[in-house]
């Protein structure tokens, strides 16, 4: 859910010494993983701490039934390499969300590309851990209605495909990973239903692997496994959002007008002006197929919408990654801007509301960290089927 290109302007990437960290936790064995996840986590939240204190968000502004008079963002962890993404939450209320390890940028001392780490923030003691890692550069997480953790798996040395691990066992099924034959582009953004049908985008911003779909487009698994191409008129959709009422297909157009931005220079991908920023809104049938599209915001010339989520009265938080003000604009249906909660010099990926007694905590992804806001909006989140103890 991200793109790089004024990233590389404004990212830079994590000390080689902590990305050797994190490679090298992700190959241990079990016993001394264990004893490593609790001095990762020490050292991830010490650094978390200090990159709180350090950094000063400007106050939000706009609708006080959305943003209270004394709400401010905090930092909750800041170890990433160069790019989180994805926040999900589930049923206990953890936060997990993934750090798409750039192979350009994470490396180890000894120029081995980093494999991708989904990690999980337990906001009752505040550490965050390392829940997988190779991930399969995982990039957008959603939870299904049996607790089931769903992610999109994009390229750059990842899985292209989309997976489904049952967070009981921690075994993963294979949900998606080609079309008519060919692999996908780069899976980025999800959403669920609550038929549980699965709706993903499939982009491609990154990745030396070849390109062998027709279109970057928006698709839709079926709880029998079938894939379904649904939309093929959005550029380059990122961010995908089913409404609280199932009624509408929210996408993100986010086209920078190329493939690979980890092969072109600086100079080069500062002389490509964005294309589309768009953030569509299409009526969503009962079948799963969608009616015509209406355009709710335009963000040109500036750059516009990454990933989003809504509240449950289906106003939209929609993480804008425009250099000259970031942060999350909060909209009602109709495209009517209500509130915005700036992130400083960082540029957001995503955002998602918590679960149980935080669900008006919204978590924010954006630059190598999550961060969190307390407002006096709940968020929207699948109704989840009672799990068998």
């Amino acid at each position: 859910m991200w793109h790089a290109r004024v990233g590389t302007r404004l990212l830079r990437g994590l000390s080689a010494g902590v990305a050797a960290i994190v490679v090298f936790f992700s190959t241990m064995t079990s016993s001394f993983a264990a004893r490593a996840a609790s001095e990762i986590t020490a050292t991830t939240t010490e650094a978390s701490t200090a990159a709180a204190a350090e950094q000063n968000f400007p106050p939000p502004t706009g609708d006080p039934g959305i943003v209270g008079p004394g709400a401010r963002l905090t930092t909750v962890f800041d170890g990433g390499c160069v790019l989180t993404s994805g926040p999900a939450a589930d049923r206990d209320g953890n936060v997990f969300f993934t750090d798409i390890t750039l192979s350009t940028r994470c490396r180890d001392p000894r120029g081995n590309p980093q494999a991708g780490v989904i990690y999980k923030y337990n906001p009752a003691d505040g550490r965050s851990t390392v829940f997988r890692s190779p991930s399969g550069q995982a990039n957008g997480m959603d939870f299904d209605a049996n607790g089931n953790l769903v992610v999109t798996e994009s390229a750059d040395y990842g899985g292209r495909r989309v997976t489904r691990t049952d967070m009981r066992t921690g075994q993963s099924v294979i949900l998606a990973g080609e079309y008519q034959g060919r692999p996908l582009n780069s899976p980025n953004g999800v959403s669920i239903d609550e038929q549980g049908r699965v709706y993903f985008t499939d982009p491609r911003y990154e990745g030396h692997e070849t390109i062998d779909q027709p279109v970057e487009g928006v698709y839709r698994i079926d709880r029998d496994g079938s894939v379904h191409r649904i939309i093929v008129n959005a550029t380059k959709p990122n961010g995908v959002l089913v409404s609280p009422d199932q009624r509408t297909l929210y996408v993100t157009d986010f086209d920078i007008g190329v493939f690979d931005t980890l092969r072109l220079t600086p100079e080069e991908l500062a002389s490509v002006p964005p294309l589309q920023m768009v953030l569509w809104a299409y009526p969503l049938r009962p079948d799963g197929t969608v009616g015509e599209r209406r355009a709710l915001v335009n963000y040109l010339p500036r750059f516009g919408a990454d990933g989003l989520t809504a509240d449950v009265k289906g106003n939209l938080y929609v993480a804008v990654r425009d250099a000259e003000a970031p942060g999350i604009r909060v909209y009602d249906p109709q495209g009517h801007e209500l509130a915005r909660i700036p992130t400083g010099k960082l540029l957001p990926t995503s955002a998602e509301f918590g679960t149980g007694r935080e669900a008006n905590v919204l978590y924010i992804t954006a630059g190598k960290g999550l961060y969190r806001i307390v407002l006096n909006s709940q968020g929207y989140q699948l109704a989840l089927r009672p799990q068998n103890r």
